[in-house]
């Protein structure tokens, strides 16, 4: 589609989702119009100090709020999702989606009380219409149903992204990836493609999901006790295979923790999830019924600490005790870095007697995303005449990049972003021109931006040097200390077995005191600067260690 003014040119902006996994938001903007795709967030890393989640920092659409038209997500997972709640609740625009997916997102806005979104509910196949912007709504498969990717017409030229996706040929939903459409888009021609890259460096094809259906008949037909089943709670085909093996076999179906109970209670109701009547029971009632009757779906497969499944490893599940004979599944892969806790949380359960199935020792999950002969093929149907890898670290944007060019595409049509990189788009060339401000906001608790840098650096020192905090009484008249000093540690050293070493850290206070008032100091920010100057010297050659030394004078 030929552009309308030959001056203008297509912005394409990550916000987030490229040199990192999760977060994703990308923005297209044309002339006054933005439209915003995807609204994720990300978990925190594991220096984030008690941080609960990350998202987008969205500076620059708050900037241009009056040009967003809409925000378009492709699926249901919250690294595409979970930031809607932050971001709506500044910027209140229409939010499209399918209906599994607009039935999560209703579920995260009701939590945080947001009640006047307008949610536009789309299908495969579907077109709509935001200003200069025309989307194509393209059936795909993914590790969600109703996933889906755009093909965004632009004055300027067709962006196709292909979200989060895998060509499974079998699906359980009998949805196919619509092949035809990508190949009518390549045969028009496309400007650029955006396709995910979370498993570029894996060869191959991605199993279909059915394998893993396979993997539970014949797991649930030899089981003799309980069969506890974690999975992602979004993975709705992966629970509705968990269900079909339970009937099969006769077996009562029980749902545990707070996120499965919540999806599983909105699959149900859109018709996603199909149970027969009788079949599932609340977990209360498991006691009625012989062990060998039962399968339990819980949340947990990342070993996170109040997770349903980590409870019940560590005994503090309210409901459920690991007893012999359990079989516990964990269908799912630990996303990297949380090996250890799944590592741990398996060794609690087989100490308990259960036998612990996971994907090592049998085919009890598949991923979600394209392994390279897939993206091969996504690539060869599309033609793009330039391509953008997202969805992943640097390493895999790299790789991706490399397979591109494998499949002829001309290595300066080939552009690796960085979160807040502007490209440009004519019919005819894809530039880096700029960026905007861009990066990660911390949510902790209720704070949204509050914990930054210098407060993640504090709770880090404090984590691994702890604390000391030195308490004096100055007399305000003649700058004397009447009082003190005294000193609290905590996570230093036990203070009742290292009696000397607090007594010569006082003495060592003393003496600053005195120089101070032989000095005439009576600026209270210079003293405190002296003595936790001094402490941090004497506290080093003692101990070779470097707490956080907090000064508090008082004043009578």
């Amino acid at each position: 589609m030929p552009s309308k003014n030959n001056n203008t040119t297509l912005k394409l902006i990550p916000l987030g989702g490229v040199n990192e996994i999760g977060k994703n938001m990308i923005l297209l903007e044309y002339e006054d119009e933005i439209i915003v795709i995807d609204c994720g967030l990300s978990f925190p890393e594991e220096d984030m100090l008690g941080i609960d989640l990350v998202i987008p920092d969205i500076t620059y659409l708050l900037k241009n709020k009056e040009k967003v038209k809409a925000i378009v997500i492709t699926h249901g997972h919250e690294d595409h999702i979970g930031a809607l709640p932050y971001v709506l609740n500044q910027i209140n625009v229409p939010v499209y989606g399918t209906r599994l997916t607009l039935g999560l997102i209703e579920n995260r806005l009701k939590e945080h009380s947001l009640g006047r979104v307008k949610l536009q509910c789309v299908k495969a196949g579907d077109r709509i219409r935001l200003g200069n912007f025309k989307i194509d709504i393209i059936r795909t498969s993914h590790s969600i149903a109703d996933a889906v990717a755009l093909a965004i017409h632009t004055p300027v030229g067709v962006i196709v992204h292909t979200g989060d996706f895998k060509i499974d040929y079998t699906p359980i939903d009998g949805q196919v990836i619509d092949f035809a459409k990508f190949a009518k888009l390549g045969d028009k021609g496309v400007l650029a493609l955006l396709a995910d890259s979370t498993n570029v460096e894996r060869p191959g094809y991605t199993m279909s999901e059915r394998v893993v259906g396979s993997t539970f008949e014949n797991i649930f037909e030899t089981a003799e006790g309980r069969i506890i089943v974690a999975t992602f709670a979004s993975n709705i085909h992966r629970i509705q295979q968990i269900i079909n093996a339970a009937v099969k076999f006769g077996r009562k179906i029980s749902i545990s923790g707070r996120s499965m109970v919540n999806v599983v209670t909105v699959a149900l109701e859109l018709g996603y999830v199909k149970i027969p009547e009788g079949t599932l029971i609340d977990l209360d009632r498991i006691r009625n019924y012989p062990d060998n009757k039962i399968v339990i779906i819980t949340t947990g497969t990342q070993g996170e600490p109040m997770s349903a499944l980590s409870r019940m490893a560590s005994a503090d599940h309210r409901q459920i005790e690991i007893i012999p004979d359990d079989m516990i599944i964990i269908s799912a892969n630990p996303i990297p870095g949380n090996e250890k806790l799944v590592s741990k949380v398996i060794n609690q359960l087989f100490s308990k007697g259960a036998n612990v199935i996971y994907e090592t020792l049998a085919d009890v999950h598949v991923s979600g995303h394209a392994c390279q002969e897939e993206l091969k093929l996504i690539h060869t149907l599309v033609r793009p005449k330039f391509f953008i890898p997202v969805h992943g670290e640097y390493r895999h944007l790299k790789q991706h990049a490399n397979l591109a060019e494998s499949l002829g595409m001309p290595k300066e049509n080939i552009v690796v972003m960085g979160i807040g990189d502007v490209v440009e788009f004519t019919p005819n060339s894809c530039t880096i021109t700029g960026s905007v401000p861009a990066g990660r906001v911390l949510v902790d608790g209720l704070g949204i931006g509050d914990v930054g840098n210098i407060v993640l650096r504090d709770r880090r020192h404090l984590s691994q040097d702890g604390l000391m905090v030195v308490v004096v009484t100055i007399s305000k008249d003649s700058g004397i200390s009447v009082a003190g000093p005294d000193i609290i540690s905590r996570g230093f050293v036990y203070v009742r077995e290292s009696e000397q070493l607090m007594e010569e850290a006082k003495e060592t206070v003393r003496q600053v005191l005195n120089q101070c008032s032989e000095n005439r100091i009576n600026d209270w920010a210079t003293i405190k600067y002296k003595i936790k100057e001094a402490l941090r010297i004497f506290l080093y050659e003692k101990t070779k260690r470097n707490p956080m030394i907090l000064p508090v004078i008082m004043e009578i």
